[in-house]
């Protein structure tokens, strides 16, 4: 543990590494449109810019939670930041031409692959620099900042990308110097454990992962009647199924498996999947309904998030302190319940087409979100041994960004047909076919909201018109999106309520084996 005031610099030392990551998740698909227009990308390449990073983190989470526990915590993170920015500095820097696009995504996997490898040993240098009786505090602090760093993706995109696209990716830089300055100078713990790296295992999960995650994000694409988003889907839970039937047999693992034994861990990663799948696609389709919907430019999507976060951040502070009072169970029950009953008035209020007429509900949900992800993530890394809390931030991580690829494409899936239903009942009062009801749907469903010029081509002299009805069509689209949240979390609630005991977390064990036995 660290001691006086250098825990605290720590903490700020880890926030600054890891608020990259976090921001790249949305601040790449509001630059989109100016990306593919200025490189003359291809559609199916603009979609891969943005899922090429999703896919890289969820297939490495768990390989770079293991390698931080081996290779030390401050190191993994001293290269996952030096990897992250020379692939956001090569991302700047893609050449024109027929180039561009592999080049993009390549980068892309690479940065994906740098935030796998620096996540997971950040936050377990958070975790081990606050005694447990504090960490419930730091922990909040942690992930209000680095969660409300996600709505600054938008805010900031949209403004860098009127300058240049490139700017997206440069702004990384600074903030990787000013890591790897404080990370030197707070000297945060590089506790290392002895152990083989199971690479069969490695290999295993990232197919496993990476093959179910991929059939998720090209579902909206493929279509879910593609024997392909199935075959994809089914290929990677099998290697799943492998990689823990493995795992049980090997001596030194890449993933402790039996640590799920543990019944607060179990439900605490239970409970952290449905939050993600409300938690990060929110961002994305939020930000497309104030585009398309409110009529918003880029540049302001990030301040319709932000409504978000004045509820998540005084939440989170307060969850925290309940969890180091007395225990995660409070505030992660209230917090799914607040969540559900937000998601759920936003979803009735959405179609108003009023910020204003929506804020209250949107802060009732950010409120919620605030009470219950923080504190699952650090209870269920309080039940893990000090000598694996890389591991068991690889194994939660890998849990939320799997939820967070099932809301993306199921949601995803759920807002195209709604908005597609809408828009044809609409567009037929017009004179527009089925056909072009449809490219009107797909111009508006693709990332950073599409590019309008298609849009204008099939709605002709009456654009205005037709826009204006497709506006509140995409609505009931987000409605549909919004509402499913809500369901997710009233299941989360229950699941809460009835799987969590009360009282806080004893520290964890020295040996992994007795994590398992909870």
């Amino acid at each position: 543990m660290q001691n006086g005031g250098r825990k605290y610099l720590v903490l700020v030392a880890m926030l600054f590494a890891v608020s990259m990551t976090f921001i790249d998740m949305t601040i790449v698909s509001i630059a989109v449109p100016e990306i593919q227009k200025e490189l003359g990308l291809s559609s199916t390449g603009v979609q891969w810019i943005v899922n090429a990073y999703l896919l890289s983190l969820a297939a490495l989470f768990a390989l770079g939670g293991r390698l931080a526990d081996i290779a030390g915590h401050r190191r993994m993170v001293v290269i996952g930041v030096v990897v992250f920015a020379a692939a956001s500095a090569l991302n700047g820097l893609t050449p024109s031409g027929d180039l561009a696009e592999s080049w993009l995504i390549t980068f892309r996997v690479v940065q994906g692959a740098g935030a796998a490898i620096m996540y997971p040993a950040a936050l377990a240098i958070v975790v081990d620099a606050f005694p447990v009786r504090e960490r419930g505090r730091a922990m909040a602090i942690f992930f209000s900042v680095a969660g409300g760093l996600t709505s600054v993706g938008p805010l900031a995109g949209g403004y860098l990308s009127e300058w240049t696209w490139r700017a997206i990716f440069w702004v990384n830089l600074p903030v990787a110097v000013m890591a790897l300055v404080l990370t030197a100078i707070s000297r945060p713990s590089d506790e290392r454990v002895s152990a083989r790296l199971d690479l069969r295992g490695a290999l295993v999960i990232a197919a496993g992962m990476g093959l179910s995650v991929l059939g998720l994000q090209q579902a909206s694409v493929w279509g879910w009647s593609n024997p392909a988003t199935w075959g994809s889907i089914a290929a990677g839970v099998i290697l799943l199924v492998v990689f823990v039937l493995v795992e049980l047999r090997v001596d030194e693992p890449l993933m402790q498996v039996r640590i799920f034994e543990n019944r607060a861990f179990f439900v605490e990663n239970v409970m952290l999947f449905l939050a993600m799948i409300a938690f990060v696609p929110v961002f994305f389709f939020a930000s497309m309904y104030v585009q398309i919907s409110l009529g918003w430019a880029p540049s302001e999507a990030g301040l319709y998030l932000l409504i978000f976060f004045a509820g998540f951040a005084p939440a989170a502070q307060v969850g925290g302190r309940i969890l180091d009072k007395v225990g995660a169970k409070p505030a992660v029950v209230l917090g799914s319940a607040l969540a559900a009953g937000g998601f759920g008035l936003w979803a009735w209020k959405v179609t108003d087409l009023s910020a204003g007429a929506q804020w209250p509900s949107i802060v009732l949900a950010g409120a919620g979100m605030g009470l219950l992800v923080g504190q699952a993530n650090t209870d269920a890394i309080n039940r893990a041994p000090r000598t694996s809390y890389g591991e068991a931030t690889g194994i939660t991580q890998t849990v939320r960004n799997y939820g967070s690829s099932l809301g993306l494409a199921v949601l995803g899936t759920a807002l195209i047909t709604v908005t597609r239903t809408h828009v044809e009942d609409s567009l037929e009062g017009f004179g527009l076919s089925k056909s072009q009801a449809d490219d009107v749907t797909s111009s508006l469903t693709q990332a950073g909201g599409g590019d309008q010029s298609k849009f204008a081509q099939e709605a002709g002299s009456q654009f205005d018109k037709v826009f204006e009805a497709v506006q509140l069509d995409f609505a009931y689209g987000t409605r549909w999106v919004l509402a499913g949240m809500a369901i997710v979390l009233a299941i989360g609630t229950v699941v809460a309520l009835v799987g969590l005991r009360s009282g806080p977390a004893p520290a964890g064990p020295e040996d992994p084996t007795l994590a398992a036995r909870g």
